[in-house]
C-alpha cells in the first residue's frame, strides 16, 4: 500500500512539472507532422478525383467514341502513375540552371531558371530561411504558398514546384514575359481611359477568384499585377495575403504607425513635378524592406478589423494611378502617405490639370470610401455594372487581345524586366551558424509541392513559346 501510495504521489507531481520548451517544440512537431501527412493524402485524393472527372468531361464534349475513351482513361492512368514516381523523387537546385535574376525585394530574389530535364522555363522566387524567421514572415510565405496550390485558375500566377534546402525556400513558378504593371506604369505617363478600363477589370476578375476561395490578398499594387505573353493581368505575390487558416494571420506595417509627421512637403508640387518625383522614388521603395504603403486600405491600418473590401481600395488607388500618373496618396516618406491615407476625405483630389470622364472619377470615388459604402460590398455583380465598364465583354475579355500588346522574341526573353547585378544567394554558406536556423527549421514543414502538370507535360512547350522562338 506504501509502494502504490508512493507512485501515485510520483505521478501526480510528474504531472505538474512543467514541460520544457524542447519537448513543447518536439510535440508540435510531431502534431503537425501526423496533420500534415493526413490532410496531404486527403488533398491528392481528392484532387486526383477532379482531374479524372474533368478528363470525363471533356471526353463527352469532344463526342469521343468508346474505343477511344477507353485509350484516353490508359493515357491519363499513365499519367497518373508517372506522378505519383516523379512525386516521391527529390527536386533540388541542381534540377534548374540559372539564366538571369529578373527580380530582387527584401528577403530575396526572383531568377529566370530552366528546368534541366525539360528545358522548360520557370521564374524561381528564392527567400532566405533567416530572414523569414527574423522579419516574422513565416506566415506570409506559409500564406503565399498555400494560395498558389489552391488557386489554380487563370488569374493567379501558376506554381509548379516548391521545395527548401538548408538556407533557403524556393517557390517555381510560370514565368510571365510581360513583367508587371509598375513597370509598364513607369514607361508611360498616363493610360488612356480604355486601356485602364480593360486592366482594371481585369483586376476585378482576378481578385474576385481569389476571395471566392476565402482568401484577401490585402497587397494589391501595380507590383503583384503581371502580364502574360498576351498582355492579360495575373496576381502574384500572395506573401501579406490573408485567408481563414490562423497559419497566415501576423500583424504588419507596425513601424508606420509611429510619429507621423504633419507636413505634406507634396502638397505645392504641380501633377507633372508629383509624376516625375513618384517615378524616381517608386523603384527603390518597391525593393525596401518598408515597402509602400500607398495603395493599403485605411482599415487595415487601423488593425481594428477589416474583410475582402480592403483589395477594392487598393485597385481605387491603381486606377488613379493609371489615370493621374501618380497614385493619389504619395508623399516623400511612408510617414507621410500613412497620414494622408488615414485623411483620405481631405487628401483624395483630383488635379485640374489631368482631365478624366465623370464616370472614371465616380468608381475611383466608389472604390475609396468608408468600408461599408465601398462598391463591391454588395457583391461583385456591383463593380461590374458601374458606368465606367459600359462596354465590358466580362465573359470573353481573357480571350481579347488586350489593351497593350507584349512582344516576345523567344522563350526566356527578359526585355520587360529590370537588369538586375548577380548575388550570392545560391552560393553555399560560408559565415552561416546552422544550428540557429537549424532548431527552428520545423515551421517550414511541409514546403514541398508538385504540380501535376508540371510533373506530367514533360517536353511540351506552350505555343506562344514556340512561335516566338522560331
Amino acid at each position: 500500500m506504501a509502494m502504490t501510495g508512493e507512485t501515485t504521489t510520483t505521478t501526480a507531481a510528474a504531472a505538474t512539472l512543467p514541460m520544457s520548451n524542447h519537448t513543447r517544440e518536439r510535440v508540435t512537431v510531431a502534431k503537425m507532422t501526423l496533420e500534415n501527412f493526413y490532410s496531404t493524402l486527403l488533398t491528392q485524393h481528392e484532387e486526383r478525383e477532379t482531374r479524372q472527372k474533368k478528363l470525363e468531361k471533356v471526353m463527352d464534349d469532344e463526342g469521343l467514341l468508346d474505343d477511344e475513351k477507353v485509350m484516353r482513361r490508359s493515357q491519363h492512368a499513365r499519367k497518373e502513375t508517372e506522378f505519383l514516381r516523379l512525386k516521391r523523387t527529390r527536386l533540388g537546385l541542381d534540377d534548374f540552371e540559372s539564366l538571369k535574376v529578373i527580380g530582387r525585394g527584401a528577403f530575396g530574389e526572383v531568377r529566370l531558371v530552366q528546368k534541366k530535364d525539360t528545358g522548360h522555363i520557370y521564374a524561381m522566387k528564392i527567400l532566405r530561411k533567416a530572414d523569414m524567421l527574423e522579419k516574422e514572415q513565416v506566415a506570409h510565405i506559409r500564406a503565399e504558398r498555400d494560395i498558389l496550390v489552391e488557386a489554380d485558375g487563370a488569374w493567379v500566377v501558376k506554381m509548379f514546384y516548391s521545395f527548401q534546402d538548408k538556407r533557403n525556400l524556393y517557390l517555381i513558378m510560370e514565368f510571365l514575359p510581360g513583367g508587371d504593371m509598375m513597370t509598364l506604369l513607369m514607361k508611360k505617363d498616363t493610360l488612356s481611359e480604355e486601356a485602364t478600363q480593360f486592366y482594371i477589370a481585369e483586376t476585378v476578375l482576378a481578385i474576385d477568384s481569389i476571395h471566392q476561395l476565402g482568401f484577401i490578398h490585402r497587397d494589391i499594387k501595380p507590383d503583384n499585377l503581371l502580364l502574360d505573353s498576351r498582355g492579360h493581368v495575373k496576381l502574384s505575390d500572395f506573401g501579406l495575403c490573408t485567408g481563414l487558416k490562423k497559419a497566415h494571420r501576423t500583424e504588419f506595417y507596425r513601424n508606420l504607425t509611429h510619429n507621423p509627421p504633419s507636413d505634406f512637403s507634396f502638397q505645392n508640387m504641380n501633377s507633372k513635378r508629383k509624376a516625375e518625383t513618384w517615378k524616381k522614388n517608386r523603384r527603390q521603395l518597391a525593393y525596401s524592406t518598408v515597402g509602400t504603403p500607398d495603395y493599403i486600405a485605411p482599415e487595415v491600418f487601423l488593425q481594428t478589423g477589416y474583410n475582402k473590401l480592403c483589395d477594392w481600395w487598393s485597385l481605387g488607388v491603381i486606377m488613379y494611378e493609371m489615370l493621374i500618373g501618380y497614385p493619389p496618396f504619395c508623399s516623400e516618406t511612408p510617414q507621410e502617405t500613412y497620414r494622408k491615407v488615414m485623411n483620405w476625405k481631405e487628401t483624395l483630389v483630383f488635379p485640374p490639370e489631368v482631365p478624366i470622364s465623370e464616370r472614371a472619377k465616380d468608381l475611383i470615388l466608389r472604390y475609396c470610401t468608408d468600408a461599408e459604402n465601398r462598391v463591391g460590398a454588395v457583391s461583385v455583380e456591383e463593380i461590374k455594372g458601374h458606368a465606367f465598364f459600359e462596354s465590358v465583354d466580362w465573359e470573353h475579355i481573357r480571350e481579347r487581345p488586350a489593351a497593350i500588346s507584349i512582344e516576345i522574341k523567344s522563350i526566356d526573353d527578359t526585355s520587360n524586366f529590370d537588369e538586375f547585378p548577380e548575388s550570392d544567394i545560391l552560393q553555399p554558406a560560408t559565415n552561416v551558424t546552422e544550428p540557429d536556423f537549424k532548431s527552428k527549421d520545423w515551421v517550414f514543414l511541409n514546403y514541398t509541392y508538385k504540380r501535376f502538370e508540371g510533373l506530367t507535360q514533360r517536353g511540351t512547350i506552350p505555343n506562344y513559346m514556340k512561335a516566338g522562338k522560331a
